[in-house]
């Protein structure tokens, strides 16, 4: 004879676990007039034949047809009048889960116009938190027949919505925005990446409660690693590979990391090519091109913008800048722009 309840409850604080069924396996017998017994932050739902009954809130609840109409027709049609009835009840987690963590596996790869060949890899982590806000939506969508759903299997479905919009609004944002701006806007993005996947988890019977991106960089890729993601061919890694060792020889005569993970970011390949790189494979005699540098230096003017460095260093526009935010290389700032002095550039060259 199957055991009928009179008393139901789940006495868990249910801290790493959404959904539980009870009882586990089988059906909860139940009889008008038993009790439910619903913490904080916890909610119940009915539900019988694959069709939600009705859902009870924190407190002590006995159940009448008055607080789960459905159950007149089921009672009626099933039991021949009868009092008991069987359905599955599920203890549904209605708690904020603070904290969850997101991070890009592989760079999203973004437009950066005016620097370089126009494009940016970028990195990024963060915290979000939900809390699941349609418990009845909840468990048809996503509870099926398990008898507990935990917090772990959810996450990686949210973490796929979440870097999905994310590159959404990188692509859109970088339209406008090059790659320093993008990063300065993280509150921003922030904001708009919540905004956007609120849609993907209502569906889900879910609330996206907050999304917060902790740091957005340009990837550290190497050039070996640009190639092999297809960016670059085989000409233009040769000659990335000669750019790097002709800055650091220009930086370090003693040695040291050279410039290919800065350029793996795609902040300075095209400028690097255009500039530094336009002689390579024309064959000029070396008392030819040890005139044209010796020419070169004397025409360094004796004031300069950052594209005018860029030209003199044989790099791009970026990693002067770059130079300049991190105090290595000494620039005035006049409203938006920098100007650089010739004597600040040599002395940027000796350290």
């Amino acid at each position: 004879m199957a055991r009928i309840f009179d008393v139901v409850e789940y006495p868990n604080e249910m801290n790493d676990e959404l959904v539980h069924r009870f009882p586990e396996t089988g059906v909860c017998d139940l009889r008008i007039g038993s009790q439910i017994i619903v913490r904080e932050s916890q909610r119940v739902v009915f539900m019988r034949d694959g069709q939600a009954l009705d859902s009870f809130g924190p407190g002590r609840h006995t159940i009448v047809t008055a607080n789960i109409p459905l159950l007149t027709d089921f009672i009626g049609k099933a039991f021949n009048d009868r009092t008991p009835f069987t359905a599955e009840v599920y203890f549904v987690s209605t708690k904020e889960f603070p904290d969850r963590k997101w991070g890009t596996a592989q760079p999203i790869m973004v437009k950066n116009a005016g620097v370089g060949l126009g494009v940016a890899l970028l990195t990024g982590y963060g915290t979000y938190s939900f809390q699941i806000s349609d418990p009845q939506q909840f468990v048809t969508q996503i509870m099926g027949a398990k008898s507990s759903y935990q917090l772990s299997e959810i996450e990686g479905r949210f973490r796929i919505m979440l870097l999905s919009k994310l590159q959404d609004i990188l692509s859109t944002t970088g339209e406008k925005k090059n790659v320093f701006e993008l990063i300065s806007l993280t509150e921003e993005l922030g904001a708009g990446i919540r905004a956007k996947a609120q849609d993907d988890f209502a569906a889900l019977g879910c609330l996206l409660k907050s999304f917060y991106i902790g740091s957005l960089k340009p990837s550290e890729k190497s050039a070996e690693e640009l190639r092999a993601m297809g960016m670059l061919d085989m000409a233009t890694y040769a000659q990335l590979q000669a750019s790097d060792a002709m800055r650091e020889a220009a930086n370090n005569p003693g040695g040291g990391a050279g410039l290919t993970a800065g350029i793996g970011a795609g902040l300075g390949i095209g400028n690097v090519l255009s500039q530094s790189l336009a002689g390579i494979g024309q064959n000029q005699p070396q008392t030819g091109a040890i005139a044209a540098g010796a020419a070169a230096a004397a025409a360094i003017p004796s004031v300069m913008t950052t594209a005018e460095a860029a030209t003199v260093l044989k790099v791009a526009e970026a990693d002067v800048i770059a130079a300049i935010t991190s105090g290595g290389l000494k620039a005035k700032k006049i409203g938006e722009s920098y100007r650089i002095s010739k004597e600040a550039l040599e002395n940027f060259l000796k350290e």
